[in-house]
């Protein structure tokens, strides 16, 4: 039987529902000189942020905040508890800039071993076990530090058979990691490749398809980089071209100006109660749906 690790523990896949796979709740940088709206500390105001995500229709969340974001599975565990909403959290690393004080000096090997205890055996003491692995990239490029990242997340995946939902800076180097990955030997349909919506070019999305992997449209009330009408008209084309199972959907939100908890918006009801009914409009059938926000969720997550 196919589960989902979550941080209440294992359920099975059919338990999973409508899902957003890189969604943000708990985690800021540990930088000091880091932006204080990027500081999500409210355990009331991420719970307040769940019950409005559940009330949309939501049922599972994966938080993308790794120990380079200050992750707190406790309170994740907190959260799930006091919501009913499945939580998955991450092992793993954003990035280079947040994460090289953590990576520097160690080997891909004992990088790898670390992943792969949270992932079977738990986090530090907590005893919960992380659903996801996560590495990402720098703008432009795949520094010295990443580069060994993402060759301990493609072996801890080896050994653990978890997904593998990158990072990429405006969506930059994402074909270059899907080649580091695969060169180590991950199967591209256990790859999501994040922020792909941050770099609107119909020809690299193409490509990216194409290879096998899932590619994350994760950016939704973003306008400041694209408006929304662009990200639904990508997605109404790929599933016209036959891509339709490898797209996710999320927002990323890890403002607390984005988020209602704290005051501001539009929050994780955005994808549920507007775009959703406006992939309909725009032809896309309740199968599709379906698959966008149950079914693809359900495959990448299922060990």
């Amino acid at each position: 039987m196919s589960i989902i690790r979550t941080v209440r523990g294992d359920i099975p896949a059919d338990a999973l529902g409508v899902t957003h796979l890189h969604e943000h709740l708990i985690g800021y940088s540990l930088k000091p000189e880091s932006d204080p709206d990027l500081r999500l500390d409210s355990e009331a105001a991420a719970a307040f942020e769940l019950t409005m995500f559940r009330m949309a229709g939501g049922r599972a969340m994966v938080e993308m905040s790794p120990a380079d974001y200050n992750r707190n599975p406790l309170a994740l565990r907190r959260l799930s508890q006091a919501t009913d909403i499945h939580i998955i959290c991450v092992t793993g690393f954003i990035k280079g800039g947040s994460a090289d004080a953590l990576i520097e000096g160690k080997s891909v090997e004992e990088l790898a071993e670390v992943m792969i205890r949270e992932v079977q055996q738990g986090i530090d003491d907590t005893g919960i076990r992380a659903g996801v692995i996560k590495a990402g990239s720098s703008l432009n490029k795949i520094t010295l530090n990443e580069e060994k990242l993402f060759r301990a997340a493609a072996r801890a995946h080896r050994e653990t058979g978890a997904l593998i939902s990158t990072h990429t800076e405006a969506g930059t180097m994402a074909l270059e990691q899907v080649a580091l990955l695969r060169s180590e030997g991950v199967p591209a349909e256990r790859i999501l490749i994040g922020h792909t919506d941050r770099k609107l070019d119909w020809e690299l999305h193409l490509a990216l398809a194409q290879t096998g992997v899932t590619l994350g449209y994760d950016q939704f009330s973003k306008e400041k980089y694209y408006p929304d009408s662009q990200r639904i008209d990508f997605i109404s084309r790929m599933v016209q071209a036959g891509y339709g199972q490898q797209i996710a959907i999320s927002s990323d939100l890890a403002r607390r100006s984005d988020l209602t908890g704290y005051g501001g918006g539009p929050g994780y009801t955005f994808i549920l109660w507007r775009i959703i009914p406006w992939l309909r409009k725009q032809g896309l059938s309740d199968a599709t749906i379906h698959t966008l926000l149950v079914e693809t969720p359900r495959r990448l997550l299922s060990f």
